[in-house]
């Protein structure tokens, strides 16, 4: 793992508590092991990781999501959602194969809401163009997949599409 990522790790487990990782656990289901960090504690690790690593650029950025993703703890991913989030003016329209990788993956509203409402939608927002228009195809692709997730973070990507509600 990078430096970066043991950091995130590291903190992420030091923050935990067997608890609040039993009660995700029984709500969110048994499909991810959990370390049982607040999503207070998860957005604070990244915030801290990203004033430490004040130097990453859109590779580093998105190398690094894909590293916390690898590991199946929702707490690792939802750090990689929230890097994400928090350099989303990185992105392009070609890390939408990235993204539809982690939505089929994680198949949790809890991942594929702020995946769909504050990455891919201010994603596409800020495109113009014939990267716009790729990425809206893109969207419309995934409108149509068998995977539910994907449906619905399709829906939810959509300018006119509900972001304002939850699940």
């Amino acid at each position: 793992m990078t430096d970066a990522c043991d950091f995130v790790d590291a903190s992420l487990q030091r923050e935990g508590s067997w608890l609040r990782a039993e009660e995700a656990q029984a709500r969110l289901g048994t499909g991810l092991e959990y370390y049982g960090a607040s999503v207070g504690a998860v957005r604070g690790t990244v915030r801290d990781m990203l004033r430490r690593h004040r130097d990453l650029a859109h590779d580093d950025i998105t190398a690094l999501s894909t590293e916390l993703w690898a590991v199946p703890v929702f707490e690792r991913r939802l750090a990689a959602v929230v890097l994400l989030q928090s350099r989303v003016a990185l992105l392009s329209n070609s890390d939408l194969t990235r993204i539809e990788g982690f939505v089929r993956e994680s198949g949790l509203a809890e991942l594929v809401h702020p995946l769909a409402v504050d990455v891919v939608a201010p994603l596409i927002a800020a495109l113009e163009g014939q990267p716009r228009l790729r990425a809206e195809a893109v969207l419309d692709r995934w409108a149509h997949d068998p995977n539910a997730s994907l449906r619905r973070a399709a829906w939810l990507s959509r300018p006119d599409g509900p972001r304002h509600q939850r699940r």
